[in-house]
């Protein structure tokens, strides 16, 4: 099953996304949608307006997540290139709603920042209160899927040994566009790529990750309980424009376009800050 949550003249709503249209269930957006522990049959069995697919102007998929822990360095072929070891626990950040932006917007390029980079990424949405996880505890505690861009602003980023100010700037963060349960998706095949225009830069398979996404459930929940809507932040692989030689970072007009396998793509535009202002 996949859900998004789209725009409408009247405000956001959560879909249902069939093969020939979106049906609307009767909630906000997935996370509110999520909320209720009998999210998938109120899904399924939703019956409210329907709209063409084409067209669809999709909204954050979950737009004010309560939490949103993003995980650096997670793939074997990024930590190596990062000149790093593989780690021993997930290393740890957050991010903030306010960073979030719909799969087809415009990515907002900070007047503060000349080091906008690209940093596709496996999104994890929970759909269930989980706490203290075993394995299988944590797979049933996932809602399913979707695709993220942790655009990062590496020159804040640098400027201490915490991450979180160069991972927040306003309208960066593309997720979406569409939520797949986990029935539907498989991990051990897909496939996760990044282009700047017609060029791939991240291509990768998601059997590269050095903790999966029970994994990072399970580790997380050790700490806080993990609730409906939250989101996780998979980590990226190699390909990003900072390792490069020369570095590469993203300019205004570039196309980001980020793909994973069954996920559909988030494809966003580089604008810079006055120009979207104006």
């Amino acid at each position: 099953m996949k859900l998004a949550t789209v725009r409408t003249p009247s405000g956001t709503v959560a879909v249902r996304l069939d093969d020939d249209c979106a049906v609307e269930t009767g909630y906000r957006d997935v996370g509110a949608l999520l909320s209720e522990p009998d999210w998938q049959a109120i899904a399924c069995d939703a019956g409210g307006a329907a709209h063409q697919l084409d067209g669809l102007d999709f909204a954050p998929l979950i737009p004010n997540p309560g939490k949103m822990v993003c995980v650096g360095l997670n793939y074997r072929s990024h930590i190596l290139e990062m000149g790093r070891e593989l780690p021993q626990y997930p290393t740890l950040f957050a991010k903030f709603s306010d960073a979030l932006i719909g799969a087809d917007d415009d990515i907002i390029i900070p007047t503060a920042s000349q080091t906008l980079d690209w940093e596709a990424e496996l999104g994890v949405v929970i759909g269930t209160p989980v706490r203290h996880a075993d394995r299988a505890t944590a797979a049933a505690s996932i809602a399913g899927f979707c695709v993220l861009n942790d655009i990062t602003a590496r020159d804040w980023q640098y400027r201490t040994v915490e991450w979180l100010q160069g991972k927040n700037f306003e309208s960066t963060t593309p997720l979406g566009p569409y939520l797949l349960t986990p029935d539907a998706f498989d991990l051990s095949s897909a496939t996760i790529e990044a282009r700047v225009g017609e060029e791939v830069v991240q291509s990768a398979k998601l059997s590269d990750l050095v903790f999966t996404p029970v994994d990072l459930v399970a580790y997380l929940s050790t700490i806080f309980t993990l609730r409906p809507g939250d989101v996780i932040a998979t980590g990226t692989p190699g390909g990003v424009g900072h390792a490069r030689d020369p570095r590469r970072y993203l300019a205004p007009g570039a196309i980001v376009t980020t793909t994973i396998t069954g996920l559909g793509q988030c494809r966003n535009v580089c604008q810079p800050e006055g120009a979207h202002a104006a």
